[in-house]
């Protein structure tokens, strides 16, 4: 097909409107519509004016999804009713004077004017929008006037063969319009997913996190082979093409498929879970907010996010704190006089460490889990006091225990007169100077 092809077609058609407008077919189809879009406008109007749904968007009551959903589609009730009584023009044209091309074609540009308003109404990404509005829209345009398929075969002709494997200007654009689609429905359809998977409260969160991986290793996978066979490329012919880049990955991507397998092995073993705390071979460590195929994200208390390979919790030691139980025993050092009541005072601060809200100290509490406080051994200054506390969670970030428990003892000191001891040292000078003079 070439523009001479594309003139004599636009000329035929321009010439059998002409024809068919000077007729009385026309007339009776125009008028038919135009009945038709009139009272598609005054029912819509009426139903908005005096439905209770409709009128106000509903803020309580029963069913008050169901009411947003049906306020929400009043937008589209003036579309919908147009489409619905232009296909009863359409019938009653064919009834009586046996000519429904008209009345189908009003029908068709309205089906892509409600079309259009729901892309404008409810499509907020600019990507899609713009797909949507210069491709999508078109499309539609074309269908409805009859030249899709002219134009489809005109576009296939320009096509480029590289073996078995032959990909058109056609296949192209359909790749283009379709792989747009599919990238947002994957990328949809890819958190709605997971997200479903990890509200499964059955499940223990190793488990869902394994599925959850796996959806979506599969669907955009499905999404691949799917955009291939919409580009119109047999996959047959791609057996040589996969196999020289599966070697090709094997050597080139080992890392990434290590890095894969190592992350599902962490899963399942259940050696690892959002929300357990890490700390690494190296020193770093932090929260694990969230597992990915490649990597792990741990989050710090100083609000650094650090990236950690999947391979390296495989290889490498790490220390899971919060793996089977989040309870934690931390330690506390100071020193007192040799002079202090150390009976009285070791008493006081047990009262004083288990007085404090995060320090475990619950009525059924084991005694080994109680703080407590005790000698840990006699100094050049002072007697070496050790105290030890149990609480949930670490230590760190907003649960700095430990410098709240530091001042909480300095205060019991201070107001019960007890002594720390600083270093005091003696200098003696032995021997008088020598008389320079002699």
């Amino acid at each position: 097909m070439d523009i001479t092809t594309l003139k004599t077609y636009f000329d035929r058609y321009l010439t059998l409107l002409l024809e068919s407008a000077s007729g009385p077919q026309f007339y009776v189809q125009l008028g038919f519509m135009c009945v038709a879009i009139l009272i598609a406008y005054t029912l819509s109007a009426f139903l908005k004016k005096y439905s209770p749904v409709l009128a106000n968007p509903p803020v309580s009551g029963p069913w008050l999804p169901f009411k947003k959903l049906l306020n929400n589609l009043g937008f589209f009730l003036a579309p919908l009713l147009i489409i619905l009584f232009l296909g009863i023009a359409v019938e009653l044209s064919e009834y009586t004077v046996q000519h429904s091309w008209l009345a189908r074609l009003g029908q068709s540009l309205a089906i892509i004017f409600l079309f259009y308003s729901v892309i404008v109404h409810y499509v907020n990404n600019p990507f899609l929008e713009f797909v949507f509005k210069w491709f999508i829209v078109p499309i539609a345009v074309l269908f409805a006037f009859g030249w899709l398929d002219n134009v489809t075969v005109y576009l296939d002709r320009f096509d480029l063969e590289i073996g078995n494997i032959r990909i058109s200007a056609y296949g192209l654009a359909r790749a283009v319009v379709f792989g747009s689609l599919l990238f947002w429905l994957g990328r949809f359809s890819n958190n709605a997913g997971q997200q479903i998977i990890r509200r499964q409260e059955r499940l223990d969160i190793g488990t869902r996190e394994v599925f959850a991986q796996l959806f979506q290793v599969f669907l955009f996978a499905f999404l691949f082979i799917l955009l291939l066979q919409i580009m119109g490329i047999n996959l047959t012919a791609l057996a040589v093409f996969g196999g020289a880049l599966g070697v090709g990955l094997g050597f080139g991507l080992q890392a990434i498929a290590s890095n894969f397998i190592s992350g599902l092995i962490i899963i399942l073993d259940g050696s690892l879970k959002v929300g357990d705390y890490i700390e690494l071979d190296d020193g770093q460590s932090g929260t694990i907010v969230k597992m990915n195929m490649r990597s792990t994200l741990l989050e710090t208390y100083t609000g650094k996010d650090i990236m950690v390979p999947n391979e390296q919790f495989i290889t490498t030691r790490f220390v899971n704190w919060t793996h089977n139980n989040r309870k934690q025993r931390y330690s506390i050092e100071f020193q007192v006089a040799y002079k202090t009541d150390i009976p009285k005072m070791l008493d006081i601060i047990k009262e004083v460490v288990r007085s404090h809200p995060q320090v475990i100290n619950e009525p059924n509490t084991p005694i080994e889990e109680l703080a407590d406080a005790e000698i840990s051994g006699f100094g050049d200054s002072g007697v070496d006091i050790l105290v030890e506390f149990w609480m949930e969670g670490i230590d760190d970030g907003v649960n700095r225990v430990g410098a709240d428990l530091l001042l909480m003892i300095w205060q019991a000191l201070r107001d019960n007169d007890i002594e720390i001891p600083f270093p005091q040292r003696e200098v003696r000078i032995l021997g008088a100077p020598k008389d320079a003079s002699g």
